[in-house]
């Protein structure tokens, strides 16, 4: 099982998209930040939220001295905000116990409060170039296809996804041909519509030489937004973070018609720590009033 690392590279090398966490005089700090950030989010939308946020919070320390709920404004639209105050926990830890500075092996990284393995992998490789396997969806597709022959890789793996990626990892440049990876699965080998034609492996990609075959696995979820309680929870937070002062719930009211699924909502957003309820009995942002 292997990927011609070096055709890879070099093709990574001129078509690479210039992205600002990809800089050399990025640090570990900003590579943490867009790894949470581009989490189930688009780079089109993390790349402004991303500069905003490193020219605000430039040291872990930046961000720990910030309330949560600035913080919780600042992140925005970027969806699924219960990634900002993990970010601002592992913040203040970084900056008590690891002199401000984000650590650069696995082990340390995923004892940071809400780091995964995939994020602690992530930055390793990305800010520190080791040698360890980094696996998203993209490299699985990219693998399931020039490896395995298959359209998909089906439901996912962790002991099988990490140990097919080490296995492809040069023994120099693997941080690079990670990223490669990545990059491959993003703009050539989508799970629609994939410009093979263009592909820097083509020539030995296994799902290309069986014809293309059509994924015969487990059907996958379909990810709705419209009307769910995800979508119910943005529209309240919409609310909080567009003013400076505690919300009646009577405001809060006005954003859904279903009140069942509304309060339930704003109950769940009070469990995750995203809201606070004033002795008043109105709602505000964590840490802002009290």
């Amino acid at each position: 099982m292997t990927v011609d690392a070096e055709i890879l590279i070099d093709w990574f090398d001129h078509h690479a998209r210039e992205l600002p966490w990809r800089e050399p005089d990025c640090d570990g700090w900003g590579v943490l930040v867009s790894e949470i950030m581009l989490q189930q989010t688009p780079v089109a939308r993390v790349q402004p939220s991303w500069e905003a946020w490193m020219a605000r919070w430039p040291r872990p320390s930046d961000l720990a001295r910030e309330s949560q709920g600035e913080v919780l404004r600042a992140w925005g639209k970027l969806g699924y905000p219960r990634r900002a105050l993990r970010l601002h926990t592992a913040a203040g830890v970084i900056a008590a116990k690891h002199d401000d500075v984000v650590p650069a092996d696995v082990e340390t990284l995923l004892a940071l409060p809400g780091i995964g393995s995939y994020t602690a992998r992530a930055v390793a490789a990305f800010a520190y170039g080791q040698r360890v396997p980094v696996v998203d969806t993209n490299v699985r597709r990219v693998v399931a296809r020039a490896v395995h022959g298959a359209a998909d890789a089906g439901p996912a793996s962790v002991t099988r996804d990490l140990s097919d990626v080490e296995e492809l990892l040069p023994r120099q440049g693997a941080a690079r041909f990670s990223a490669a990876m990545m990059e491959l699965g993003a703009l050539l080998c989508t799970a629609r519509a994939p410009r093979c034609t263009g592909c820097p492996l083509l020539a030995d990609c296994a799902w290309h030489h069986a014809g293309r075959p059509d994924y015969d696995g487990p059907a996958k979820p379909v990810q709705r937004f419209a009307g769910t309680d995800r979508q119910v929870r943005g529209l309240l937070l919409d609310v909080l973070r567009g003013t400076d002062d505690p919300v009646a719930k009577v405001r809060l009211d006005t954003v859904w018609p279903n009140e069942g699924q509304r309060d339930r909502c704003l109950y769940s957003l009070l469990e995750d720590g995203l809201v606070e309820q004033t002795a008043d009995g109105r709602f505000a942002l964590p840490g802002e009033h009290r």
